[in-house]
């Protein structure tokens, strides 16, 4: 599970389901490139196997050309059957998945959501790991936010590349910045902006010169 491939990663970006308001997913997928989006997750949590797999095959036909990885939420063998370059897991889902089923795939990312389990997901070998929802978040309206203090934990004790998660906008990225997370992954903010590439832009710029891992 590489961390290379993370490393010079900052903005990370989301083709969810929830957010696509009948929009083309490739064409979705073209804006995130477009805006500087270094990372790309398919998120279809109510979609069929099969159609998670005919989305991430969209992602990853504009996403490949320009060299953004993309990363399948919770459904391995969709990530698998794709050719994704990995799979972002849940605490509950990664608990629950033999290691021998990720031998082969490239990327692998833990959600976390207190410093043990980050400590534990980098001991576990996750390729980086989310931590969060540091705000409130519609993604996830029943999750208690962890706050900034878990961000000032995770990056003075853990090397594993992380991306601060959840309700982060424009208005509240610096504070995230000065708690130490150089990554964020931003879903709404940027899928719910007016213009999309503009959107990932702004927050690109914001995250400043390339990402470097967390010692």
């Amino acid at each position: 599970m590489s961390h290379s491939a993370i490393a010079g990663c900052r903005l990370y970006g989301f083709i969810d389901t929830g957010y696509l308001a009948g929009r083309s997913p490739a064409e979705l997928t073209r804006a995130l490139v477009t805006g500087g989006v270094d990372i790309i997750q398919v998120r279809a949590k109510e979609l069929p196997h099969a159609q998670r797999v005919e989305l991430a095959l969209a992602v990853i036909g504009v996403a490949f050309r320009a060299g953004v990885p993309v990363i399948v939420n919770d459904d391995i063998d969709a990530a698998y059957e794709s050719g994704a370059d990995g799979v972002h897991l849940g605490q509950e889902d990664w608990a629950a998945t033999p290691r021998d089923r990720l031998a082969n795939m490239r990327i692998v990312g833990i959600s976390t959501h207190s410093l043990a389990q980050a400590q534990q997901a980098e001991r576990d070998g996750a390729s980086y790991i989310g931590v969060g929802p540091v705000f409130p978040t519609g993604t996830k309206p029943n999750v208690k936010p962890v706050g900034l203090e878990l961000v000032k934990q995770v990056a003075g004790k853990v090397a594993v590349p992380f991306f601060a998660i959840g309700g982060i906008n424009m208005k509240n990225l610096e504070l995230v910045k000065t708690a130490g997370a150089t990554r964020v992954a931003v879903v709404s903010a940027i899928l719910q902006a007016p213009d999309v590439a503009q959107a990932a832009r702004k927050f690109k710029e914001k995250l400043g010169g390339p990402a470097v891992s967390q010692k």
